[in-house]
């Protein structure tokens, strides 16, 4: 007599139901100067970077921003067998779009056969070539150029309230370039750098302008010019409601000339000895009046020396786990004084009075400074 065996599986299933499989995504039709080029997305192929590129690609036909932007390019060849205008300006946007930081990344297009004949291309052009023809273009109306288009996609934006911030950035440099000087830096101290100076439309973060100065400019002293110029150049009904800024932007020269402009603004102050006066003076003073998320505000006015006027001063407060600010009585004369923790590199937080330095790592946290005041100090 036989018996059928039966197959068991070694390993039971379980509970879990089986994973539906997704139906695979349809394909998306875009239009291009090579026509319409359908997409379409394969799981099992190996993924590229530049995929999405069609997409904008699209965009830049469809609005014909690129089309103006190479028929304005004060961009002249002279020579019969100088390369196209489009091919060089097609390369260095590819490239932009594909993040490229170098020249020399502009060889990773050569190879592809797809994006330049999207973007209407004959050819990509070498790192070489495309540097010599931006540099072929003469400054200023290089500068008028690209300012010119860029407010071109920024200034119906701007016919709404909005606020305009300004801020330096510090890009170290490496190797030898031009403009690569030895100045404020912070992250690489004695390093050569370069300074952005940018001017953005707050909360979106998109940049209106931007100008890059050696690393020897990077005060606010040098963003003054171009602010205005900006300004300047957009009209005033399109200005912004309020300027703001860090404390390196709380000059006198910058806030007379927003006064006289009657542009309003807001700027960090420096913490000063006349600073921290007004704070010990305002702190055990009432008409603290609540400014919502859990913070006080007290305004007065306020003379700096260098300033040619008073000047209104917000300070902000709110209470925190751990106390920043320490009172404690004079040993001379037992008058009730008020002691900062200031950060000190490798030392951590410390208190300072009117004596020496004492260590305070363990009682004090650290403050995070808010870009959204005028000057805030975490007070107990």
């Amino acid at each position: 007599m036989t018996h059928a065996k039966r197959n068991v599986p070694a390993h039971r299933r379980g509970e879990q139901p089986a994973v539906d499989r997704k139906a695979r995504p349809k394909g998306v039709t875009v239009d291009s100067w090579a026509g319409r080029v359908h997409v379409e997305w394969d799981p099992e192929a190996p993924l590229t970077p530049l995929g999405q590129a069609s997409f904008f690609i699209e965009f830049l036909k469809a609005s014909g921003v690129f089309d103006a932007l190479v028929a304005d390019c004060p961009l002249d060849y002279t020579s019969p067998n100088a390369p196209n205008k489009r091919d060089v300006l097609g390369t260095a946007v590819l490239s932009m779009l594909s993040g490229h930081k170098r020249y020399a990344h502009m060889a990773a297009l050569r190879a592809d056969g797809v994006l330049p004949e999207l973007l209407g291309l004959t050819r990509v052009m070498s790192e070489d070539a495309v540097r010599r023809g931006l540099k072929a273009i003469p400054e200023s109306a290089g500068i008028r150029w690209l300012s010119s288009h860029l407010d071109y996609c920024t200034t119906p934006l701007l016919g709404e309230d909005w606020v305009l911030d300004a801020d330096t950035t510090i890009k170290p440099l490496y190797g030898h370039q031009e403009g690569a000087e030895l100045g404020y830096n912070p992250k690489k101290p004695g390093r050569p750098s370069h300074v952005y100076h940018s001017y953005m439309l707050a909360n979106v973060r998109l940049v209106l302008d931007v100008e890059v100065m050696p690393g020897n400019k990077h005060t606010s002293n040098h963003s003054v010019p171009g602010l205005w110029a900006l300004l300047d150049r957009i009209g005033r009904d399109c200005w912004p409601t309020l300027l703001r800024g860090d404390k390196s932007f709380s000059s006198d020269a910058l806030m007379s000339e927003c006064e006289t402009r009657g542009l309003r603004y807001l700027l960090r102050l420096r913490l000063t000895n006349n600073v921290k006066r007004a704070i010990e003076r305002m702190a055990g003073s009432g008409g603290w009046k609540t400014a919502g998320q859990g913070w006080e505000g007290i305004n007065e006015r306020l003379q700096l020396s260098g300033w040619s006027r008073a000047r209104r001063v917000v300070l902000l407060r709110r209470r925190i786990k751990e106390q920043l600010v320490h009172n404690h009585r004079d040993e001379i004369t037992g008058q009730l004084r008020l002691s900062f923790a200031q950060i000190d590199k490798g030392e951590g937080l410390r208190v300072r009075g009117t004596g020496d330095f004492a260590r305070c790592r363990d009682h004090y946290s650290r403050p995070a400074l808010s870009r959204q005041s005028g000057l805030r100090e975490y007070l107990r």
